[in-house]
């Protein structure tokens, strides 16, 4: 009642509001007339509300009619609701006695199967990564699935089966202990697939073109190592596939591949190199300069004392060796007095020290200098360190790596040119200081001559 009510309300509202706008249209010309078109407009508008409480009163009367339809099927839904809870109930009393009969009658077998579940898993987990499924793919994926259906509980493993799974890890057994060579698609180390002649060692190793490859369980690929080990494994490699059934010595990871990625990680000399970075490029210059002054040096001084010595077997003085040199001039002043002749002598000596220690104090600041400019490399690498911590954290060692390589192998390179250079300088100053000692001990024996003679 109270929705017609306000219905009416709204009606009338709206009723007035058409009759304002009516009379904005048209303009009374008095208030007789004014009065007369509101009394024509409020019988339109009593009709027009007695219309819509009509087609109201209808719509009414329909809703109710649907609402009762609505309630008994609420009821019919209610009650096939509880008919079904019932059937479910029944239905999990049902399948509960079943699954305890099941039990009872598998016995033994059910820890038969839960250890074939076992196996089949164990087995599948090796097969994807073992090499002779490069040569045999497909193997697990029967296995998977026995798995799958068995750890569900709805299906039991039959004799077929559970004779695949032994017949599956016999030829696993068998296969491990063979060399094979069988055909398939090899992923290069640029990406490139082509078709080659694989040589399988049971499923520790494989090889193809001299190369060590390795097998990929998750695509099922077999892949060239991107990084090789060093040649002499290759060789062996090589050995391999060119032989026809002799043995062969084969470089071979019991690992099944742990050790080879291990190998094959390790840096080679040139990557240690290049690790120094600038630092250590300078070093192996410097250390480069010093071996060559060092080489010359050497050759220089063996050939001189070789001049030397035949000089000393020899009465006449010769212009291309230190001691022929000396002797002319004794020769030079035969009749200076002992003291006169020991100066000249000593002079003539001293003209010949520059030439017999020529690059040897360049060759001792080398191994001086070599192991400071390692230290400066260290401290590089280690400011390097240092900024990448500040920046990342200690969480990643591997963000750490190169300062401390750097660090490191800066310090190694300047000892590996100081301490050839300091046993160098230290060898070839012998040599110079015995050629030296040579001269001073002819010197002094021209000098004693002399003397006697006076």
């Amino acid at each position: 009642m109270k929705n017609i009510v306000n219905r009416l309300v709204i009606s009338l509202f709206a009723g007035a509001v058409a009759l304002s706008a009516g009379a904005q249209e048209t303009k009374p010309l008095d208030l007789d007339a004014l009065l007369k078109q509101l009394e024509q407009g409020k019988f339109e508008q009593y009709k027009q509300n007695e219309a819509r409480e009509r087609e109201f009163t209808s719509q009414v009367a329909e809703q109710d009619a649907m609402l009762r339809d609505a309630r008994a099927r609420l009821t019919a839904q209610e009650k096939l609701s509880g008919q079904l809870e019932t059937q479910s109930e029944e239905n999990e009393i049902k399948v509960t006695n079943l699954k305890s009969a099941l039990d009872e009658r598998k016995g033994s077998l059910k820890e038969l199967f839960g250890v074939l579940q076992q196996v089949a898993g164990d087995t599948r987990s090796k097969f994807a990564n073992s090499m002779v499924s490069a040569q045999i793919p497909g193997r697990g994926e029967f296995l998977d699935k026995l798995a799958q259906s068995m750890g569900t509980g709805s299906q039991m493993a039959s004799i077929e089966e559970i004779e695949r799974v032994w017949f599956e890890i016999q030829r696993e057994m068998t296969e491990s202990g063979k060399v094979t060579r069988f055909d398939t698609e090899v992923v290069e180390a640029d990406g490139t697939r082509h078709q080659k002649s694989v040589v399988r060692v049971g499923p520790l190793a494989m090889v193809a073109d001299g190369k060590y490859l390795e097998f990929d369980g998750a695509t099922g690929s077999v892949l060239e190592l991107k990084r090789q080990p060093i040649d002499r494994y290759l060789d062996s490699a090589a050995a391999l596939e060119a032989s026809n059934g002799e043995l062969v010595k084969f470089g071979m990871d019991p690992t099944g591949g742990s050790i080879l990625g291990l190998l094959v990680q390790a840096p080679t000399l040139m990557e240690r190199i290049d690790y120094g970075g600038l630092v250590g490029y300078i070093i192996l210059a410097v250390g480069a300069v010093g071996l060559l002054l060092g080489l010359e040096r050497m050759l220089t001084l063996f050939v001189v004392r070789q001049k030397v010595n035949k000089q000393l077997k020899s009465s006449v003085p010769s212009d291309n060796n230190p001691l022929g040199r000396v002797m002319k001039v004794r020769d030079a002043h035969p009749n200076a007095d002992t003291e006169a002749l020991e100066l000249h002598l000593t002079e003539a000596i001293l003209a010949e020290m520059p030439r017999l220690q020529r690059n040897l104090t360049l060759i001792k600041m080398i191994s001086v200098v070599a192991p400071l400019m390692g230290l400066l490399g260290t401290v590089t690498g280690m400011i390097i360190t240092f900024q990448q911590i500040t920046l990342f954290g200690t969480g990643d060692p591997k963000l750490m790596a190169g300062g401390i390589s750097t660090a490191l192998v800066t310090t190694v390179q300047g000892l590996v040119v100081a301490i050839p250079m300091t046993l160098l300088y230290a060898m070839l100053s012998t040599r110079s200081k015995n050629i030296i000692h040579v001269l001073q001990e002819q010197a002094a024996g021209v000098i004693a001559e002399r003397a006697e003679r006076s």
